[in-house]
């Protein structure tokens, strides 16, 4: 049986496709394609940058006072 180009479907082709084989090798396709939708953050280049990057993980995690 010959696989399916993971690189031809679509994201929604790909993750049905996962669904439906789960014991097949394509989740590691869809994992490596990520989420086109989600968050960029840029890598933190000053000491202001790394701050600001502290706080944004600070809300996303709820954390008010504890270290990074």
């Amino acid at each position: 049986m010959t696989k399916p180009n993971f690189s031809r479907m679509s994201r929604q082709e790909l993750r049905a496709y996962v669904l439906a084989h789960r014991d097949d090798d394509a989740i590691e396709a869809l994992i490596k394609r990520g989420n086109p939708h989600s968050t960029k953050y840029r890598f933190p280049q000053t000491d202001e940058d790394l701050m600001e990057m502290e706080e944004i993980l600070r809300r996303k995690l709820g954390n008010s006072g504890e270290a990074v």
